[in-house]
């Protein structure tokens, strides 16, 4: 489901998309009318079908980096802010009787102890 933030920057680009289309056709219709022959009104014509083709290509570039920005934003909170995996040791538990992984910042249990607890119990 589209967040209300997402959902408002793809109104304001579908408008944006929708003022460069009509903006082709109005300067098709320009060149068309200051056109004297027919290979020239043709090439407005095609010149109308890019920009239009340009303003959906955009349209749909920033709906995909709207969604790319909420999906950055809904994971964010998992490592911290910036997508990064956590410390060795700190993501998971290792099971008993474990060697301890090289590079680690702290012994891995067990080393008389019990292993740490779940904090939300």
């Amino acid at each position: 489901m589209q967040s209300s933030k997402e959902k408002l920057k793809n109104v304001a680009s579908a408008a944006k998309e929708h003022v460069d289309v009509y903006k082709a056709k109005i300067d098709e219709k320009a060149e068309k009318a200051t056109a004297r022959t027919e290979e020239e009104k043709v090439i407005a014509h095609e010149r109308a079908k890019a920009k239009e083709a340009k303003a959906k290509m955009e349209l749909h570039e920033a709906k995909a980096r709207h969604a790319a920005e909420k999906l950055g934003a809904h994971q964010s909170h998992y490592y911290g802010h910036h997508n990064e995996p956590p410390p060795l040791g700190l993501g998971a538990h290792q099971p008993l009787g474990s060697v301890p992984k090289p590079g680690s910042t702290y012994p891995t249990y067990p080393l008389g102890g019990t292993p740490p607890g779940n904090k939300h119990i």
